[in-house]
């Protein structure tokens, strides 16, 4: 066991209000996994392969008003063994006693996109002693076909990306609202010392003028009215500016789509204290009011520069 945080017999859209308690069940191979990764980023405490003997008790801990952990995901598939059969009325106790607070997701995939995971990944399936893969995915169907009935939804992950698969199941769980939003990151940095290992987008600014040579503006960085006017009275700065900024409206929404959690912009300068700090946080004011995100701006060399 592993602890990381009406009915609908078809995929579609999810319930706008959030689960409580999400049981994440489907076939061996179709993203359980993943799918119970991304209720962890939302907040969940997620245990993989509960004994369903304690679901209950977990579900009543989670709901019971009485603890800190206020929403949880658990995992329940053929690993259960001959206890699976239990699952079914245990499932509907829950339901009669906390309604919508609690979620059956029921994950499953094409025997062929089933069969070719389990040949890239060259694990063997769960009830595979003394059968080929694609006997094993038949039985497997055969035995959650009872869960698949409780489903409050069915989905198909047959040709779905990771990201895809991240989607749905957060929607599913908390609707669109609730998916944490993109954390953006802007950077300003030195390349004297590296550009930061966690950047995803990296701007060079040596192409403006340099503060650092007017000895007037050399002893203050970026965040300084002066320095900042110096730079950004540059032709090519206000350009640059409006260029990125388009760019990153654009980036952000699909990066967002993706189901990418967070976003790095690193904007370099020689020393990192001067040109880098003043686009940054130029261009931190100027994603200010994007929608979906959650803006920082930090300076990584401004005070040993």
């Amino acid at each position: 066991m592993k602890a990381s945080g009406k009915h609908s017999k078809r995929s579609g859209p999810a319930s706008t209000q959030a689960p409580a308690f999400v049981v994440v069940t489907g076939l061996s191979g179709a993203g359980k996994s993943h799918a119970l990764r991304a209720l962890e980023d939302l907040g969940y405490f997620c245990v993989d392969n509960l004994p369903i003997a304690l679901i209950t008790t977990f579900a009543d801990l989670t709901l019971s008003g009485r603890r800190e952990m206020r929403r949880a995901a658990v995992v329940v598939d053929v690993r259960e063994g001959r206890e699976l059969g239990r699952f079914p009325a245990v499932f509907r106790r829950l339901k009669r006693r906390y309604g919508r607070r609690i979620r059956l997701v029921f994950l499953e995939a094409a025997d062929a996109a089933l069969q070719r995971r389990f040949s890239e990944t060259r694990r063997p399936h769960p009830l595979g002693a003394g059968r080929t893969v694609a006997e094993g995915i038949t039985e497997e169907r055969r035995q959650l076909l009872p869960i698949r009935r409780l489903a409050n939804q069915v989905v198909d992950t047959s040709t779905l990306t990771v990201h895809e698969l991240r989607r749905r199941v957060l929607e599913s769980a908390g609707g669109a609202r609730t998916v944490a939003p993109l954390v953006v990151n802007v950077t300003s940095f030195g390349f004297r010392r590296g550009v930061p290992t966690e950047a995803d987008l990296v701007f060079d600014v040596r192409f403006l003028p340099n503060p650092h040579f007017v000895s007037s503006l050399r002893r203050w960085s970026g965040r300084h009215s002066r320095v900042a006017r110096y730079v950004m009275r540059a032709p090519a700065a206000t350009r640059f500016l409006s260029l990125t900024t388009a760019l990153l409206r654009f980036l952000i929404p699909q990066y967002i789509a993706e189901g990418k959690t967070y976003l790095t912009i690193a904007i370099g300068c020689t020393g990192g204290r001067h040109r880098s700090v003043a686009i940054a946080e130029a261009l931190g004011a100027r994603l200010a009011r994007a929608k979906g995100i959650t803006l920082r701006v930090r300076h990584r060399d401004v005070a040993e520069a």
